[in-house]
């Protein structure tokens, strides 16, 4: 492939990326406040978020295994198809049931679009840490403009319009990426044979490690979607404001594709996922403790900071531990992390905050992921342990 094309194949991934994460943006304060406004409870609304996510579990190792079979543009294209279906059945729906045929649909966009993003960027030529800091900056700055757009979209427009433009979204992502022609992908010979290499896989201790990383580096998108939000709707914070406010964690992430992860010498990758998690368990549990707006948007953006390390952490350590023939098989099973924190933390806040109230579930949250921090010193210990 030339220079020019390669360029051309690298620009049209990294549109497709803020889009599609623009959409993604949007849903953050969209699907929460919608549940709420219908009246469920915080247990109901966990649940909504977190049951979906076993399939997500599913169709995560799923399309890892087919990213490296057919290829991650053609992924990508499925995951834009499937986020335009769900937002459009998110408009049309009013009842529990009808809101969690929409949620599949998103949480299966999501578990087809990760691994497959992640490997087109992990092909693309030129240093592999900038071009996965690239891909980074512009996915979380389409989820800054998503979470800006909808608080303003909800006051204005209502939110059956609101899904109905996050349908448009979607589509234009799936756009961007219908010419990208990007790194001829060869298929793999011999037999389709997935479960044998996530077996290969799992046995990596290295691969324990960055699954607990992707866990943490998923905390504070898992709250997004779904807790955070009310936790500022109860502060008092209105629907263009709480949208204002929740961007401030992409922009932290942002910061630290762009600047931070520059200064860090990714090769000490147990420190740098203690003092990463360390941040995100600060943020998450001063977030419970104050409503004052200035200090919720510095904690905000402190725990996007943390979570954005993280996971550059997380990316940097699959592509080392990993071929080019299944580093889609690794991304998706790294990022069980991803899909086991989307699963656990909606589900257990909705019963801390039914039983406690939201600001002691924060701060429980934030204790839990103290302790987690120190455990990944040790597992990176485990992991990296020279045989004797």
């Amino acid at each position: 492939m030339s220079t020019l094309a390669a360029t051309s194949a690298a620009r049209q991934l990294f549109i497709c990326a803020f889009i599609w994460n623009l959409g993604l943006g949007m849903t953050y304060p969209l699907i929460p406040l919608y549940a709420d406004s219908l009246g469920m409870s915080g247990v109901t609304i966990g649940a909504l978020i977190a049951l979906p996510v076993v399939l997500q579990i599913t169709f995560n190792l799923v399309g890892g295994a087919f990213t490296d079979r057919i290829g991650g543009r053609t992924m990508v294209r499925i995951s834009c198809l499937l986020m335009a279906a769900g937002a459009t059945a998110y408009s049309l729906a009013g009842s529990f049931a009808a809101l969690m045929v929409a949620q599949i649909m998103m949480v299966m966009s999501r578990a087809i679009f990760w691994p497959a993003s992640w490997t087109i960027a992990g092909a693309l030529a030129g240093e592999r840490s900038i071009q996965m800091s690239r891909l980074n900056l512009m996915t979380n700055t389409g989820q800054i403009a998503g979470t800006f757009v909808a608080g303003f979209m909800i006051t204005w427009a209502g939110f059956s319009w609101s899904f109905m433009a996050l349908a448009a979204v979607a589509a234009t992502a799936l756009a961007a990426m219908l010419h990208n022609q990007g790194v001829a992908h060869a298929a793999p010979s011999g037999r389709f044979a997935p479960l044998a290499r996530y077996a290969r896989l799992i046995r990596l201790r290295a691969m324990w490690f960055a699954i607990m990383c992707a866990y943490v580096s998923a905390l504070p998108f898992s709250l997004s979607v779904s807790f955070y939000p009310l936790l500022f709707d109860a502060y008092g914070y209105s629907h263009e404001l709480n949208g204002s406010i929740l961007a401030l964690r992409g922009a932290g992430a942002a910061i630290a594709g762009l600047v931070a992860a520059r200064l860090l010498d990714f090769s000490m990758k147990g420190m740098v996922a203690f003092g990463s998690a360390l941040v995100v368990a600060i943020g998450i549990a001063g977030a419970g403790a104050t409503a004052n707006l200035f200090a919720g948007g510095a904690l905000l953006f402190a725990v996007g900071l943390g979570s954005g390390l993280m996971s550059l952490n997380f990316q940097m350590l699959i592509g080392d531990i990993s071929s080019p023939e299944d580093r889609g098989s690794a991304n998706a099973l790294g990022g069980l992390g991803w899909g086991l924190s989307h699963f656990t933390t909606p589900l257990l806040m909705g019963v801390l905050r039914d039983r406690h109230g939201i600001e002691p579930a924060f701060l429980a949250l934030g204790t839990v992921v103290v302790f987690w921090s120190f455990a990944l010193l040790l597992v990176h210990r485990w992991a990296f342990a020279r045989p004797t």
